[in-house]
């Protein structure tokens, strides 16, 4: 029987909450950011806790879909962090986040063409030489779809997927905030795919914003409970992908009770056993 996770992206506001429940957390994210002047010491209680429940380190700012190489200095410090703790996997985000010596300052979605697929690869070769592990990537949510793209986002995906053996860390959340704000079918995307490259999973929530001229846009906050497309899609993936999938529910701000991010955890299980039910039929 596959032995699927669900977990909780960890943060110090919620820290105390996840340790007195860890009989319905699976798994725990941690990001490894937020740690690169941590002293060694609290690294390894980092350490100590994932020995006991199977924790992933997420990065933020690599930017491996940039066009430029990623700091050599800043993997060193992600690489410490990484060596330290002993994570279960490493992730960051298929994003662009710099061009020569200009820092965007947030993550924003690469042009889809051949150029930035070789940047990509070579940073992926990077940044696995240097931390040490292969990194998992992560699709990213955008508002503004990259002028100039020769791909769809599923096809450049799909294209990378194909030259690189690395896993993707699929955010279903991102697919569904893309699908809304440009017209294309979540499902559809998720066909073309290679769903037995995914092995994590994010799920979060967000909400819908405009522009002084009433242009709304649904943007990807992780301020807000999953929503009903999300926990779809969750299922569909279920019914299709081949391995057992670890779901971390990321919350960023905001935070509500823990029963409540507990009790969705509990929708995502519903909608994971509901997908597997279906695989098995088929």
């Amino acid at each position: 029987m596959i032995a699927d996770r669900f977990g909780l992206s960890w943060r110090g506001e919620l820290s105390t909450a996840i340790l007195a429940n860890r009989a319905r957390i699976d798994a725990i994210e941690l990001i490894a950011d937020d740690y690169l002047d941590a002293p060694a010491t609290k690294l390894r209680h980092f350490r100590a806790l994932a020995r006991e429940i199977p924790l992933g380190l997420h990065s933020i700012h690599l930017g491996l879909a940039s066009t430029v190489p990623v700091s050599s200095a800043y993997l060193d410090r992600i690489a410490r962090v990484a060596d330290v703790i002993d994570p279960a996997s490493f992730s960051d985000h298929l994003a662009f986040v710099r061009s020569d010596d200009t820092e965007i300052g947030h993550m924003h979605a690469p042009i889809r063409d051949e150029a930035t697929l070789d940047s990509t690869l070579v940073n992926l070769a990077r940044t696995e030489r240097i931390i040490g592990r292969k990194p998992e990537v992560e699709n990213i949510a955008t508002l503004i779809d990259p002028p100039g793209c020769a791909m769809t986002e599923s096809e450049w995906l799909a294209k990378l997927l194909g030259r690189c053996e690395n896993r993707l860390l699929l955010d279903l959340h991102n697919v569904h905030a893309n699908a809304t704000n440009f017209g294309f079918h979540p499902g559809t995307f998720l066909d073309a795919l290679q769903l037995d490259r995914v092995h994590t999973v994010h799920i979060a929530g967000g909400k819908w914003i405009a522009d002084d001229d009433g242009n709304r846009r649904y943007l990807d906050d992780h301020l807000n409970p999953v929503g009903d497309p999300t926990y779809a899609l969750l299922e569909t993936l279920a019914s299709k992908a081949p391995n057992p999938l670890t779901i971390i529910l990321e919350r960023d701000g905001r935070y509500p009770p823990m029963r409540e991010l507990l009790d969705e955890l509990d929708r995502a299980r519903a909608a994971v056993a509901r997908g597997r039910a279906q695989r098995e039929r088929s």
